[in-house]
């Protein structure tokens, strides 16, 4: 459920983590998506654990910075362990350049006063 909130992600981004254990059940591909995504939104590594019976839809994995698939378990419904080397040299590259502009780098660019813009208030 913790790959619902991305605030959680860039919150362990901020604390200069290099990996994040990330244990779920999903029965649907969703989570493992989303624990790629966070992998790549926040440069660094993320293992992406959940139960064997899921396997067919999300096996488990270890996600790189890049938001690729290092490794992953077998699709079928059997206990496994995904293990990779972590390497952090590529996780340097992008982390001063995003923490630069998560920190107003960009404030210049906002389009204010477009009626497109504004949000609705629904």
């Amino acid at each position: 459920m913790e790959s619902q909130y991305p605030e959680l992600f860039a919150e362990h981004e901020r604390a200069d983590v290099s990996c994040v254990l990330l244990s779920t059940m999903d029965n649907g591909a969703v989570f493992g998506l989303q624990a790629r995504a966070h992998a790549s939104t926040n440069g660094y590594w993320i293992s992406y654990a959940t139960v064997a019976a899921d396997a067919a839809a999300a096996p488990s994995g270890i996600a790189g910075p890049d938001g690729h698939w290092a490794t992953r378990c077998g699709p079928d419904a059997t206990s496994a362990i995904a293990t990779v080397d972590i390497v952090r040299e590529h996780e340097s590259l992008a982390r001063p350049w995003r923490r630069t502009a998560r920190a107003g780098t960009y404030a210049t660019a906002v389009v204010d006063g477009d009626p497109r813009a504004e949000r609705s208030s629904l």
